[in-house]
């Protein structure tokens, strides 16, 4: 069945699966109200009515594949890259949900207040991948970040949390503004802020040239931002390391998601005919934060810290397939940030039961003799990070063999060979903390705590785990959606094709 929208009123349909998940974010946070005097409510229970929320907005998602946007004036569009951008944040938000109950419990946090930024933070994102509209885009960035800054300083009570929300919120602040002022000048160049509009302004040289390559590097500086590229990363390692771990988790995969989705509708849909102005940009963007992040995830002891830094070097990895712009880097980049999503919200969720649920024993010396005590535990840490690093059989070592294949196909044979260097480098870190796992005993065998996580989170890593495994071995069904999917960025595609030189 295919609908088609006439109104402006049948365009509240393009947002249903964002206003399904707001009602659940409204739901929960007033599920989890208590007078004073009444004892915190149970996160585990909260948790499962926010994923009912989740449920029936990606239930509302599906249905949207038999929809269809006619009106090119549409600011919100309906296309597969939309909608399995939706799939990525809503899967990141559930197993963020699932494997976090025990640490909000433990740590005795408002399960209700931070269930529902999290559904918030989600809204934002899903707006985000499927707005083209610049000041739409803007405002659900703001709700995305808001919600984050947050998440960031939730724990009231640890002055790290408090000191990441902060530097989070101010350095946020200052890359928001330099995305608005990008926009105001983009408009100012070409008279809208409609992404197709500018895009037919452009190919006909009418918009201002020097004006439009100011306001297109001034975006290009917020979405560095957001992405966590170097050098505008200097903000993640202190703000994931200060921020609960569930948060970091969130932020880390689906934020990071979120953002590269946002970067890559408004650079392909509005900017395609300036692809060689902004190619260079995004070429020592993705080798410089390939090279610099790597080498600092080397030097880090605190396996959180560590992970930060891996965030980063992945979105390096991201950035080769912005730079190579065609069919196959748009699918890697879309099967890659479900695999990131997965394989990183596993790995902090293994953190967080090895810290038992708080944010201590976090050094990779924390994690001596941990195969030999948690068997079923490290064996899928040891998945993740074999991920994480792309060894073969793996999804991570997929993923990354379809940003190579792209940016083969653009001939990025420099960036290309970065790409594999650096990922071998990243072995190091990585290995080493399997090494600690299973080739260390612990220093004091009595002294260890015992080891505790329940049954839904125990099942929620496992999954995560076989699906690794399974994109590892077969990976030709969700590539083929990724491709199909990346279709939506047609325009951008065809004519980067004639430009690339």
């Amino acid at each position: 069945m295919t609908l088609d929208f006439a109104t402006n009123v049948d365009y509240i349909w393009a947002l249903l699966p964002e206003l399904v998940l707001t009602a659940g974010a409204l739901v929960v946070l007033l599920a989890g109200v208590r007078r004073p005097d009444d004892p915190p409510a149970n996160a585990a229970n909260l948790g499962w009515i926010a994923l009912v929320g989740i449920l029936v907005a990606g239930g509302v998602n599906g249905w949207l594949y038999g929809v269809s946007v006619s009106d090119a004036e549409a600011m919100i569009t309906v296309d597969g890259f939309r909608l399995f951008a939706n799939w990525l944040f809503l899967l990141g938000a559930a197993l963020t949900i699932l494997v976090s109950a025990p640490y909000v419990d433990r740590q005795r946090l408002q399960a209700g207040e931070f269930y529902s930024l999290i559904l918030l933070a989600t809204v934002g994102m899903m707006v985000m991948g499927g707005t083209r509209n610049l000041i739409l885009l803007f405002l659900a960035l703001e709700t995305m970040s808001v919600a984050a800054y947050v998440l960031t300083a939730f724990n009231r009570r640890d002055r790290k949390s408090a000191e990441g929300g902060l530097k989070y919120f101010i350095l946020g602040s200052f890359s928001s503004g330099f995305l608005l002022y990008g926009i105001a000048l983009v408009w100012g160049a070409t008279g809208s802020v409609h992404l197709p509009e500018i895009a037919a302004t452009v190919e006909a040289g009418a918009g201002f040239t020097g004006l439009l390559l100011a306001g297109m590097g001034l975006l290009a500086v917020g979405f560095a931002f957001k992405v966590a590229a170097v050098p505008f990363h200097m903000w993640t390692p202190d703000v994931y390391e200060g921020a609960p771990s569930p948060s970091t988790a969130f932020m880390a995969a689906a934020v990071k998601a979120a953002s590269f989705v946002a970067f890559v509708r408004v650079f392909m849909e509005a900017f395609p005919n300036l692809y060689d102005a902004w190619y260079p940009v995004m070429w020592w963007l993705a080798a410089l934060t390939m090279v610099v992040a790597n080498l600092i995830a080397l030097t880090q002891a605190n396996v959180k810290r560590m992970l930060a830094y891996s965030s980063v070097a992945h979105g390096g990895y991201l950035l080769v397939a912005v730079a190579a712009a065609n069919e196959m880097a748009m699918a890697g980049l879309l099967f890659y940030l479900l695999v990131y999503t997965v394989m990183n919200i596993g790995a902090f969720g293994i953190l967080m039961i090895v810290s038992q649920h708080g944010e201590d024993r976090l050094q990779v010396e924390d994690y001596s003799g941990f195969g030999w005590q948690q068997p079923l535990l490290a064996v899928l840490f040891t998945i993740f990070l074999l991920s994480l690093a792309g060894f073969p059989g793996t999804g991570g070592f997929m993923a990354k063999i379809y940003i190579l294949q792209g940016a083969v196909e653009s001939q990025l044979w420099t960036l290309s060979v970065i790409l594999v260097l650096t990922t071998v480098l990243s072995y190091y870190y990585y290995l080493r903390v399997a090494w600690y796992m299973w080739m260390r005993s612990a220093a004091r065998e009595e002294s260890q705590p015992r080891i505790w996580a329940p049954i839904p989170v125990r099942m929620t890593l496992l999954v995560s785990a076989g699906i690794i495994l399974y994109l590892g071995i077969l990976p030709g069904g969700l590539l083929d959606g990724a491709l199909v999917s990346a279709e939506g960025l047609g325009l951008a595609r065809d004519t980067l094709l004639g430009l690339r030189p």
